[in-house]
């Protein structure tokens, strides 16, 4: 499996395991995010910070994300984004609809204070 699923209390962390998010893995992805979606998971952080490549198929199954989360009233969080993949988040503009942190400890603190609203 490409990917480590952790539910943990109020969001479900998904880290792609490998370098690359592209054709060979994406449908995968968008599939584990169904899933997790429909058993009621409404926050995801989705860690790719091993992930050294992403072409379009892996920005569809990251908008997928953002918008089961979105449906749902909770929270996509896009964090360890490594040079090659933040160009590609940039140069698509997904940087301005996307919340990206640095580090998932971070993704986990704004997930904390974003629920204290």
């Amino acid at each position: 499996m490409d990917f480590e699923i952790v539910k943990i209390a109020d969001y479900t962390r998904i880290k792609v395991l490998n370098d690359r998010l592209d054709t060979s893995n994406a449908p995968d992805l968008k599939s584990e995010l169904v899933a997790v979606n429909a058993n009621g998971e409404k926050n995801i952080i989705l860690d790719v910070s091993n992930c050294e490549y992403c072409d379009s198929s892996g920005l569809s199954a990251i908008l997928v994300a953002n918008r089961l989360c979105e449906d749902a009233i909770g929270t996509f969080i896009l964090t360890g984004l490594q040079p090659d993949v933040e160009q590609i988040i940039r140069i698509s503009m997904l940087h301005t609809v996307l919340i990206i942190t640095k580090t998932f400890d971070e993704a986990v603190n704004l997930l904390i204070e974003k629920e204290k609203l």
